[in-house]
Parts: C-alpha cells; sequence; structure tokens
C-alpha cells in the first residue's frame, strides 16, 4: 500500500513523507534531523511521542502520482513552513 502521513510532534509541528513499501507500523519519516535536533533537548528526545496519521492511501497509485500527491499535502498543511513543520521541500513561499 503506497501511502501519504503526517507526523505530529510535541511541539505542533509536522512532517508529511510518503511511503511505498507498506512499512505504515515501522518508518516515521525523514524530517531534517538539525532542525530536530535543535527543537528538542536530549531530555526531551530520550521520551517522546509522536502521532502519525495516513491522510492518503492507494494501492494503484504511481511513484509520480504519489509525489505529486505528496507535494500538494506539504503545501496544503503548510508543513514546508518553518513555523509550522519540518519539511523542506517543495520550498515554503509565503503567500499574502
Amino acid at each position: 500500500m503506497k501511502v501519504i502521513y503526517k507526523i505530529t510532534y510535541p511541539n505542533g509541528k509536522i512532517y508529511i513523507g510518503k511511503d511505498s513499501t507498506g512499512d505504515n507500523l515501522r518508518y516515521f519519516g525523514s524530517p531534517n534531523r538539525e532542525y530536530l535536533e535543535n527543537d528538542f533537548s536530549w531530555e526531551q528526545q530520550k521520551d517522546i511521542t509522536l502521532r502519525k496519521e495516513l491522510l492518503f492511501f492507494d494501492n494503484e497509485i504511481s511513484e509520480t502520482a504519489l509525489i505529486k500527491k505528496e507535494n500538494e499535502l506539504i503545501e496544503k498543511y503548510e508543513s514546508n513552513n518553518p513555523d509550522k513543520g519540518y519539511n523542506l521541500v517543495p520550498k515554503y513561499s509565503k503567500i499574502n
């Protein structure tokens, strides 16, 4: 099953990612490590609870379409806005 998920961290920031392997219970994304380490002290990292939600799932979707859908959801949730999330791409652009 190909999925797009949203990880919510204790500080309320989110990360949106995709998984094409079907390993939904073991994989929790690859957000930028430096940003996470800046947001959470070592003490906080020793006991942390994350929430993982599946936003989208499809057995038949192509990898190209899955990437497009992931980018749409990143922009919808603004998880590429450094104040709201940990996604680095697509690059955040504030619209007035």
